[in-house]
């Protein structure tokens, strides 16, 4: 068997006794992340980071682990995974808790700050609560990305570097061992589902802007990552096509199925007028032949067009656990 990837350090193997006690992870000195590129020369220096290493380790790690598999086929959901539910549920009650207000503006209701300082003040101890006893001393750096991955709160924002800060939270929850390689599939069919859930509800419910949007030439104006793992589950579908998923009827028949599905469905509920004029990416996406060619496709698009785009990393945060030093050769 291959060595697993980096982030999953500290894991035990397989065959061990997997319940009877957590993995030894590597010890880390905890710091509270702060941002570390501040003008565009410092890309190298995240390109070259060990938390870029690390991070897209991670999120190609996801995407084998989902290719051709549907929400429904079995996996372990694991206590961890439980407690970031229960989370996530907690943040979604929150939302029913804070009615957006009335107020001129159509767009950017001020009832979110509201919702956001509530999350401002518990994120630790939400944190905390999902950490194994020995390893609550990373709950203040692992809330960091909590925080950052729901929004900014002074311009009442989503984008793609908020939904990029949730993949590093799940990251640095690998990294600290409490969640293991073999909770891949329910990170993405649960958690990560879950998490869009929420975002959508925010997004609908405070109309949000969103951040740093490139307007009908983006992918989407929220978010990428579902894109990129529901593409692969996809691959060697043996009737869907990428040509398909612009039929509304398809979509309504399978996204329950699948999470590039899904995606689409909620475009289609925000958006009217013709899928080619409010989507036009994902319109000419829907010409490329095969579903693995559009998985390679969009992880080549996340690269240039999130990662490497100084006004989505100048947010990024860096600590203990995804760290700007460089890869070490």
């Amino acid at each position: 068997a291959p060595p697993g990837p980096r982030w999953a350090s500290g894991q035990p193997d397989s065959s061990s006794h997997e319940d009877d006690k957590p993995p030894n992870p590597v010890s880390f000195s905890f710091t509270v992340p702060k941002k570390e590129i501040s003008m565009v020369p410092d890309m190298g220096k995240w390109k070259r980071s060990q938390a870029y290493a690390d991070y897209m380790g991670f999120i190609l790690t996801l995407n084998e682990g989902v290719k051709r598999k549907k929400f429904t086929c079995e996996y372990q959901v694991s206590e961890t995974v439980e407690k970031l539910l229960a989370m996530l549920a907690t943040l979604d009650r929150w939302i029913d808790e804070t009615p957006p207000i009335d107020q001129p503006s159509r767009f950017g209701n001020k009832a979110y700050r509201t919702w956001y300082a509530k999350l401002d003040q518990e994120a630790e101890a939400l944190v905390t609560a999902i950490l194994p006893s020995e390893r609550h001393d990373a709950a203040p750096e692992i809330a960091v990305y909590l925080k950052e991955a729901v929004g900014n709160s002074t311009r009442i924002d989503y984008g793609t570097g908020h939904e990029a800060a949730f993949a590093a939270f799940l990251c640095c929850l690998c990294k600290v061992g409490a969640l293991r390689m073999e909770d891949q599939l329910a990170i993405i069919f649960k958690v990560f589902d879950k998490y869009l859930r929420v975002m959508h509800k925010l997004q609908k419910t405070y109309r949000m802007e969103p951040a740093g949007s490139q307007g009908v030439w983006g992918l989407d104006d929220f978010q990428f990552l579902p894109f990129i793992w529901g593409s692969s589950q996809l691959i060697d579908h043996p009737t869907l096509e990428p040509r398909h998923f612009v039929e509304e009827k398809v979509v309504n028949e399978y996204h329950q199925d699948y999470m590039f599905l899904e995606c689409i469905k909620f475009i289609n509920e925000m958006k009217t007028g013709p899928f080619a004029e409010h989507s036009n990416q994902l319109w000419n996406i829907s010409a490329v032949p095969s579903w693995s060619k559009v998985n390679q496709g969009l992880i080549r698009m996340y690269k240039a067009e999130c990662l490497e785009k100084f006004p989505v990393i100048q947010h990024f945060k860096f600590g203990s656990l995804l760290s700007i030093q460089p890869v070490k050769p």
